[in-house]
Parts: C-alpha cells; structure tokens; sequence
C-alpha cells in the first residue's frame, strides 16, 4: 500500500522534531516500518513513472486521459466536478472501455486520496519570528545574459528572526526552477529552515477556503528537506513582510546597473557577492548584528540531507513523425529513431532529458526560455543516418558539420557512410558532438574513414584541449593497430 505523501512528509517532520518513533506510528496510523522507511530515506528526488509496482490493464490505458479530468476539476466549482460514476460513463462512450466500474471507483479514490488538499496550516503570522523560520518570494527584474537581454525572476529567501536575507536569479517561477533556487540557497546556507512561508503567487502551493493544495514537486522538495510551511494572501504584504521589504531592497541594489553576464552561474556569484556584503552590515530588529543572530537561527534549522534534491518534473509526452516532443510550449529533439513513441521527459530548470517507456536515456537537452523555440541536439539525429545513409544529402545535420566534413561524407559510399556515422555517435557521447566532427573530419584529412576506436581517441584529446592532438592521436592509434596486427601474425 502506497503511503500518501502528506503523511510521509508528516513522518520526516515530526522525526526532525524528535518525536519518538513509536510515537509517530501511533499518531499517523502506519507501522513503525513504515516509519522507519520514510524517516530513514535519504533522497526524496521524483523518479520517472516508468515501472508501476502493481499493472491494473483495464485502467492504466486510460490513466492519463482520467488524471486530466481530475485536475482539471481541483478548479472547477465542487458541485460540478467529476463522480467516479460519470467518469465511467464518460469512459465507456467517449474511448471504449471495457473495464469494470470497481476498478476505475479504485482509481479515482486513490488518485484523490494521493492529490487532493491537504489541512491547511494556516493562521495569522506571528509578529516576533521564531529562529529557523524563513520567508520566500519572487522578484522582477531585468539583465543582459551572453549578449542577450532576459526578463529574469529574483527568488530571495529571508530569515526574519536575524534579517539575514538570500537570494537568487531564475528564468521563471515554475515549480523546478522555485525548487532548484531554494535548493541553491539552502547549500549556501548550508541548512534547511524548520519553516517555509510563501504565497500563492509561486508554484509551490495554493490556499483556497482555508485549503491549501501544494504541487507534488515542491511536497517532494519538503519532505526531502523536512521543512514545514505555510501558506498567506498575496495581497497581503504585511502576512510576510520581511522578505517582500527583502525583494524590493535587493532588487534596488544588487542588480543596479543592469548586470551584463555570460552566464546564468556568473549572475548568482554577484548576487551571492551582494546578499553576503548585505548581511554583513545588517542588523536585526532588536538591534543585534545580523551576523550574531544568525548562529540562532542556524540552531533551529534543519541539518541538510546527504542527497541533493533533483528538482525535475516528470511528464510523459509522445514525438511526432520526426521526433519531437513538445513540453511547456517548445518542442525539444529525441531524434527520428524515436517517431510516434509514448516518452517520458524529465523537466528541470536548465535542462530537459527525455527517457524511453523502460527508463533509458534517449535525449539530454537544455532547457529553452523562448516561446515556439525548437531545441535539438544534431547527435539525436545519428541514429537514424546510421540506418538509412543515405538520408545524408536530405538531413539537417548537414548545417551543425563542418564543411569539409560534410563534403568528405558525401564521397563515401553506403557503407564508408554507416561507419563515420557510428564512429561520430560513439565518440559524441563521450567528448560531445563538436569534438566528434573535429576528430572525423581529421582523420578523413589523412586519408581513412572514421572507425570508432579512432574517432574516440581523438574526440577525447580535442574535448580535453591537447595542442596538436590529431597528429599525436592518430600516430598513437597507428602504433596500436600495428600491434595488433603483429600479434595476430
């Protein structure tokens, strides 16, 4: 029986607190294994979807079209929302079912019981914050990342108890990305508040009528971490005004001018810069340098787990006629040999990795800001070149090659193009695709096509910056097949 993940973070919480664990037992009405299970458990990452424990056939063809209608009615007025009775009957007329009406009773019952809301936690706010407890909101603001200009979202984080303020640069407000901040700050901190209060204007949860539904990502994020929270209006500032008077501090500081950067990880160094030369002028409500009311703070926090939290979003999606799978608005590349398949992508905040129904890895890509945009990575599209070579002269590969690569591919023939096309995939897994057209267009340069034990070499010693490593490549690959041929002789 699956323990719903309201009553595992319920066991990492008290267990942080100290409860005693038969104690815990009794009051949540689990074992003391399972207690133990949950308490124990180092890493609360998500994992992909892949390998449900028990197959229910007659339903599970239907599950993601049903897990569609029951979210769709968390919004919808309670009167008018879906019965199991009316999903059967929708079941059976709209897709064909023939399963039986227990069974989908079972399915819905135990998909409410695993997502709907649980008891809120709210409450008014406190005036005088306990140490441990921190706040957390979004700022806009804007800067200029490798040349581009970017409309980015500040994620500051505040410990109201010592006014010791943090924060961070995101591309959005998207729950992978709330939780990879956090996780961000919590390692520079280098523990993990008793207490998180935000707002329903992040992705991490919602209060409607004193109930509060939280996404599963960020409920995952807390039960890892152990952390509490709490949830406030809005539009009601004063409910957490430490860190929305942090937002707008920070945001009139730290990124004033408009920083020019080349990357993301540069942005947060000078950020990380700012908020440390901040908490070291600062002081706290009772006159005490933030510095020294820090260490109370840190007191009353929660020790980090031994295991990052994987901030990634699960989805399953299916890829078109060429390929592609389309998650949050762009379509992202998992190759041609991959057409019309049912796909799960693992959405995180830089990135996006797209898995096969079994759990292996087809496609790793980054993660695109842009609306409409299409990312693909050109060794995606090998596989299939590799299988049909000829689809060279008609590929879109052809723009990502060098030219005299290119021009050296298309003098081979059917099978001198199969076996460049194998050497370049093998190698661009190791030392990436850039590094496997250099090594292959050197090695047609001396004459040869592409074997995979050459092109890998070579691939490796140019990825790792070798000053002449062609020449010395090739001669060390000479030197081996030489070797080789006098053992067999």
């Amino acid at each position: 029986m699956t323990v719903p993940l309201d009553t595992q973070q319920d066991i990492r919480e008290m267990d942080a607190r100290g409860v005693p664990r038969t104690r815990i037992s009794r009051e949540l009405g689990v074992s003391r294994n399972t207690v133990a299970k949950y308490a124990d458990m180092r890493d609360m990452s998500p994992t992909a979807p892949v390998a449900p424990p028990r197959p229910h056939p007659a339903v599970d063809a239907h599950a993601a079209w049903m897990d569609a209608v029951l979210e769709e009615d968390l919004g919808a007025p309670r009167k008018q929302r879906h019965t199991a009775k009316r999903i059967f009957d929708r079941l059976v007329d709209e897709r064909g079912y023939e399963g039986s009406y227990s069974s989908v009773c079972r399915y819905v019952a135990r998909w409410r019981e695993e997502n709907e809301a649980p008891s809120a936690r709210g409450g008014y706010l406190e005036l005088e914050w306990a140490p441990g407890a921190a706040q957390v909101d979004f700022g806009n603001f804007r800067c200029e990342i490798a040349g581009a200009a970017r409309d980015m979202k500040l994620l500051v984080l505040t410990l109201p108890h010592s006014n010791a303020r943090f924060c961070t640069a995101t591309f959005s407000e998207r729950s992978e990305c709330l939780c990879d901040g956090l996780r961000r700050i919590f390692e520079w901190i280098g523990r993990a508040p008793a207490l998180l209060v935000l707002d329903n204007a992040t992705e991490a949860g919602r209060m409607v009528r004193g109930r509060v539904t939280e996404s599963a990502l960020f409920s995952q994020f807390r039960a890892h971490y152990r952390c509490a929270s709490r949830y406030c209006n809005p539009y009601s500032g004063n409910e957490k005004g430490s860190v929305e008077n942090a937002v707008g501090f920070l945001r009139r500081n730290l990124p004033v001018p408009q920083p020019s950067v080349g990357s993301l990880d540069e942005l947060n160094s000078i950020l990380r810069a700012g908020c440390e030369g901040v908490n070291a002028a600062s002081t706290c409500r009772d006159g005490r340098p933030t510095a020294e009311a820090l260490a109370e703070d840190l007191s009353s926090m929660l020790a980090l787990p031994g295991v990052a939290f994987d901030s990634v979003r699960w989805v399953r999606a299916k890829s078109d006629k060429r390929g592609y799978v389309e998650v949050c608005g762009n379509r992202y590349c998992a190759g041609p040999a991959w057409h019309d398949r049912e796909l799960v992508v693992g959405v995180r905040a830089g990135s996006v990795e797209v898995l096969d129904g079994r759990g292996r890895k087809v496609a790793a890509l980054r993660r695109s800001w842009e609306d409409g945009e299409v990312v693909r990575n050109p060794a995606s599209l090998i596989p299939a070149l590799v299988a049909r070579p000829r689809a060279f002269g008609e590929s879109t590969i052809r723009r990502d090659m060098p030219a005299p690569l290119v021009e050296a591919i298309e003098r081979c023939d059917k099978a001198g193009r199969r076996r460049a096309f194998r050497a370049i995939s093998r190698a661009a897994e190791s030392s990436g695709f850039d590094a496997a057209c250099r090594a292959a267009e050197g090695i047609f340069e001396s004459g040869r096509v592409p074997d995979d034990a050459s092109c890998d070499l070579l691939a490796r010693r140019i990825a790792g910056g070798e000053e002449g490593a062609g020449g010395a490549a090739l001669a060390v690959y000479d030197l081996l097949a030489k070797g080789a041929m006098c053992d067999a002789g």
